[in-house]
C-alpha cells in the first residue's frame, strides 16, 4: 500500500509540472537570443505613431482587447478577408472603425521582419505594441509574456458573440468576462482602458437622450455633437477630463455620472462594482497595479505555442 501512494505521488507530481509547464509557456525572454532588439523596435514605431496621432494608443490598446476576447490572443483579428476567407473585422463591434490601427502594427511588423525574419508573432508585436500605447500616454508600463503564436483561421461568429456592446448591462458584462477566465474586478480595473479614446455617437445615443443615470449637463454637452438622428459616426471623447491621457478620470467620471456608454455607467450604478469605482476614482495607483496585473492575464487568453499556429510573414493574411 505505501508502495502504492509513492507512485501516485510521484505521477501526481510529474502531472503537476507538466500543468505548470503548460501554464508558462510565455515567457518574457522568449526573444532574448533570437531577436534583441524587439522591444526597441515596437517602441520606436509605436512612439511614432503616438505622435502622429495620440488616439493611436487607445487604439492598439482597442485592438489587442478585440483580438484576445476571440478565440484568445492569436492575432486573428489581424486577418484580412479573401474571396474565400471571413475574418473578424466585419463583426458588429469591429466595423465602421470601430478597431482601427492596422497599418500601425503593418509598420511595426516590417520593422521587425527587417531585423529579425519569420520570428517574432503578430500576436507578440499586438501585446507589445498595447503595452507601450498605454505607456506613451502616460500609463503604467509592464513586463509582457511572449512566445504566442498566430492563428490561421478567424471566427466572425465568435467575435459577433463574445465582445460586450456598450449597451451592456452589468450581468451581460461579467458574463461575458467570466467566459475569458475574468473576474468581475478584473473586467473593471480593464474597462479603465476608456480613460483613453473615443466613441461614435451611434454607441451613446441611447444612454444620453433616453437614461436617467447621467449627469443632465453632461448629457446636453455630449447632445450637442450627436443629434437624435444623423451623425452616427460623430466623435466623443469616453473620457471628457483628460481625454488622450492615461489616469484614473474614467472612474472620477463614472462616480459624477458622466459615463459616456451606458456600459460604462453600469459600473458605478448601484451594483456590485460601485466600491472599487470610487477606490479607483481616489487612488490612480491602485488602478495602475490592477490594470497591470488584468492586462497581463488577459494577454494569457488562450495563446497558440509550441508548433501550433504558425509565425505570419504579413499580419494580414495566413503565410
Amino acid at each position: 500500500m505505501a508502495s502504492k501512494f509513492v507512485r501516485f505521488c510521484a505521477i501526481f507530481s510529474v502531472l503537476s509540472l507538466f500543468a505548470c509547464v503548460s501554464n508558462a509557456q510565455l515567457s518574457a525572454n522568449f526573444y532574448a537570443s533570437s531577436c534583441p532588439n524587439l522591444q526597441k523596435i515596437v517602441r520606436k514605431t509605436m512612439q511614432q505613431a503616438v505622435k502622429r496621432e495620440q488616439r493611436m494608443g487607445a487604439s492598439i490598446l482597442r485592438l489587442f482587447f478585440h483580438d484576445c476576447f476571440v478565440n484568445g490572443c492569436d492575432a486573428s483579428l489581424l486577418l484580412d478577408d479573401t474571396p474565400s476567407f471571413t475574418g473578424e473585422k466585419t463583426a458588429v463591434s469591429n466595423r465602421n472603425n470601430s478597431v482601427r490601427g492596422f497599418e500601425v502594427i503593418d509598420a511595426i511588423k516590417t520593422n521587425v521582419e527587417a531585423s529579425c525574419k519569420a520570428t517574432v508573432s503578430c500576436a507578440d508585436i499586438l501585446a507589445l505594441a498595447a503595452r507601450d500605447g498605454v505607456n506613451l500616454l502616460g500609463g503604467p508600463s509592464w513586463t509582457v509574456p511572449l512566445g504566442r503564436r498566430d492563428a490561421r483561421t478567424a471566427s466572425l461568429s465568435a467575435a459577433t458573440t463574445d465582445l460586450p456592446p456598450g449597451s451592456s448591462n452589468l450581468s451581460n458584462l461579467t458574463s461575458l468576462f467570466n467566459r475569458k477566465g475574468l473576474n468581475p474586478s478584473e473586467m473593471t480595473a480593464l474597462s479603465g482602458a476608456h480613460t483613453i479614446g473615443l466613441a461614435r455617437c451611434l454607441t451613446f445615443r441611447r444612454h444620453i437622450y433616453n437614461e436617467s443615470n447621467i449627469n443632465p449637463t453632461f448629457a446636453a454637452t455630449r447632445q450637442a455633437n450627436c443629434p437624435l438622428t444623423g451623425g452616427n459616426q460623430n466623435l466623443a471623447p469616453l473620457d471628457l477630463r483628460t481625454p488622450t491621457r492615461f489616469d484614473n478620470s474614467y472612474y472620477k467620471n463614472l462616480v459624477a455620472k458622466r459615463g459616456l456608454l451606458h456600459s460604462d455607467q453600469e459600473l458605478f450604478n448601484g451594483g456590485s462594482e460601485d466600491a472599487l469605482v470610487r477606490s479607483y476614482s481616489n487612488n490612480n495607483n491602485a488602478f495602475f497595479k490592477d490594470f497591470v496585473a488584468a492586462m497581463i492575464k488577459m494577454g494569457n487568453i488562450s495563446p497558440l505555442t509550441g508548433t501550433n499556429g504558425e509565425i505570419r510573414l504579413n499580419c494580414r493574411v495566413i503565410n
